[in-house]
């Protein structure tokens, strides 16, 4: 066991794109951490943000967090061997209107990042991305404002969104050297903002809309809208198109600091920020708490003036209790149950995206580290007792390899805007008991259609 190990730690020391001596001491380890991700993620979301804590853990020079993540103005075209995308490219259907099948309208765009990180070698991953913006853009429901909806067939607002469709907006941006859709990204961040805030808190609410409203200040959502924007912050900074756009950038800022502020004004359990801030009757928990504190240190280090050490000494001692609350396994609890965030139940099983946020928290702890803004630990490099994840042909030597069996790529047909469930397209063969109708026939099988009176 102890020789595996060993060799488990020489290989990430040889292989692993971060340098050995990047690595740091967090008080936990994020490698089995992301071990536990890959093996229950299994929702689109989670597969998106499954493989954005990836590359940030291993790749991090190919995410926006990296010194030059767009060399020449240009997305990087990737190796062969990245792990985040190896992973990622399994659930992307390349063919379809939507990256994902999905029953929201904002979580198959997670995958978003990746897909066009894929489509530097294979261009169907780019024309998928794109029919992705469209499908946001033109085709999901608008709050009044215009603010973009989180689910298909109404307009409803959710503070996830930030970081599902928001950051991928950016991110294409720049593929497409088009400075309006980066303006269009950060101007859906305030117009969410616009809905979701009110006067008496700084916290964000959950979710505004006719089906599922919950006007709490969910730790998660706040978590979710803090780190979506804050990589929406650093592609539009670090992109030569859009590093002049600095109001944006500004109002990005100030938007990203009212929900640490209101999460740094909020009452503990336990060392953990509550399920819902502003709620005392709620337990302390792990999600709301690793993500918020990984967007504390990443803009200690964006903005020192604007993000002093106050916030720095906030996340560390986050940091601090969060590492006594990673069991033997790798999974951190307790954590809110991530498919019922009002379920009173502490989940000590794993929560996928709670899992994902130590990730973020581990690499932003570790850059800031690395970019001198934060102390340096005791012990420079992590000693990892369980290695995790890593490169698929690294895998067969570790003491714990990750399996899974990868998906079939998609091969239908390639889906554009729904037509009428009833045109020749679908030859009126069609799913109607489902909730969104697909055609069964014609050269859009497989693709939504729109009831019609006819239909």
């Amino acid at each position: 066991m102890a020789f595996t190990k060993q060799i488990a730690a020489w290989l990430l020391a040889i292989f692993s794109s971060v340098a050995a001596t990047a690595n740091i001491d967090s008080g936990f380890d994020p490698f089995w951490a992301a071990q536990v991700m890959v093996d229950l993620s299994s929702h689109s979301w989670e597969w998106g943000t499954a493989a954005e804590a990836l590359l940030e853990l291993y790749d991090n020079e190919l995410s926006v967090f990296g010194p030059d993540p767009f060399p020449g103005g240009k997305v990087p075209a990737p190796g062969p061997g990245v792990s985040a995308l190896l992973y990622a490219k399994q659930f992307i259907d390349p063919n379809g209107q939507t990256l994902v099948s999905d029953s929201a309208a904002g979580d198959p765009a997670s995958l978003g990042v990746s897909a066009i990180l894929i489509g530097q070698s294979d261009k169907r991953y780019i024309e998928a991305s794109k029919r992705q913006a469209d499908y946001l853009l033109n085709h999901v429901p608008k709050w009044g404002n215009g603010a973009m909806s989180h689910r298909p067939d109404v307009a409803e607002i959710w503070s996830d969104n930030l970081a599902m469709s928001v950051p991928f907006l950016a991110y294409l941006a720049v593929q497409q050297d088009d400075t309006g859709l980066m303006a269009q990204a950060v101007a859906q961040c305030g117009l969410q903002r616009d809905v979701l805030k009110t006067s008496q808190f700084a916290s964000w609410r959950h979710i505004i809309g006719p089906q599922s409203e919950d006007d709490g200040l969910w730790s998660t959502g706040n978590g979710w809208a803090a780190y979506g924007m804050v990589r929406v912050l650093h592609t539009l900074q670090k992109w030569s198109g859009s590093a002049s756009m600095t109001s944006q950038a500004g109002q990005l800022k100030d938007w990203i600091k009212e929900i640490l502020d209101g999460a740094m004004a909020s009452d503990l359990d336990d060392g953990l920020l509550r399920n819902y801030l502003n709620d005392e009757s709620w337990f302390g928990e792990i999600s709301g708490t690793a993500l918020l504190s990984a967007v504390a240190y990443r803009m200690a280090v964006n903005d020192p003036g604007m993000f002093p050490q106050k916030y720095i000494s906030w996340a560390d001692s986050n940091r601090a209790a969060l590492s006594k609350k990673q069991d033997g396994d790798g999974v951190f609890s307790p954590a809110v149950n991530p498919y019922d965030w009002s379920d009173r139940s502490k989940l000590t099983s794993g929560s996928p995206e709670g899992q994902a946020f130590a990730v973020h928290l581990y690499t932003a702890y570790r850059d800031c580290v690395n970019a001198g803004v934060c102390a340096t630990p005791h012990s420079p490099v992590a000693t990892i007792s369980h290695p995790g994840i890593e490169p698929i042909d690294k895998m067969a030597v570790l003491n714990e390899p990750i399996s899974f069996s990868a998906m079939p790529e998609p091969n239908g047909n390639a889906c554009r805007a729904p037509n009428g469930c009833g045109s020749g397209r679908c030859q009126g063969s069609f799913d109607g008991l489902a909730e969104y109708p697909a055609c069964n026939a014609g050269n859009t099988q497989s693709c939504q259609c729109t009831a019609t009176l006819n239909t």
